[in-house]
């Protein structure tokens, strides 16, 4: 007959104590910030649309058309972090305290992302779209600060800034095209 020791299982929570150790569950700043849902929207849209532009679909054989499949995507994401209430609260805190009513600023800025998007599928709006989405980025920018200062499980800034430049760019790469 085999008997278990007494301490077994304090060894077995012991175990998995180091395992648990062993293995990182947080990620880096720099993936925090790049490996999110908004990022990666951008990159699979991009490449989404220029495998369509490979398979032959003309009006996407371009590099603006990329980027517009890129950002279209990516801020249908954004917009949908800004309109659904569970994932909502996050964004609502990153608002500047200064600022009123950061409920309303959130789902107004959703909603704008919504509509810029939709305008940059429309041949005759999509260049004003892009350059109101440069505009909105930039507007949204105090956020990203007032939250790497303010919280540690925010993006820190430096990512953040570089992550915003590159969307800042490709809308202005789409509206300049």
């Amino acid at each position: 007959m085999h008997r278990t020791p007494s301490n077994a299982p304090a060894l077995d929570d012991a175990r998995v104590g180091r395992a648990a150790q062993a293995t990182p569950t947080a990620r880096g700043p720099w993936a925090r910030t790049f490996l999110s849902p908004v990022p990666i929207a951008f990159a699979v849209g991009v490449a989404a649309t220029a495998l369509l532009g490979a398979l032959g679909v003309p009006a996407l054989g371009t590099w603006p058309a990329w980027l517009t499949g890129g950002l279209v995507l990516m801020f249908l994401m954004g917009a949908v972090g800004r309109l659904v209430p569970a994932v909502r609260a996050e964004l609502v805190a990153m608002v500047p305290p200064r600022l009123p009513r950061p409920e309303l600023i959130v789902a107004a800025t959703g909603v704008l992302e919504v509509a810029g998007a939709i305008g940059l599928l429309v041949p005759p709006t999509h260049r004003l779209a892009a350059l109101c989405l440069a505009l909105l980025l930039v507007a949204v920018f105090p956020a990203n600060v007032h939250a790497a200062r303010s919280s540690s499980d925010a993006s820190p800034l430096l990512p953040r800034t570089i992550e915003q430049l590159v969307f800042v760019g490709a809308c202005l790469a789409v509206a300049f095209a």
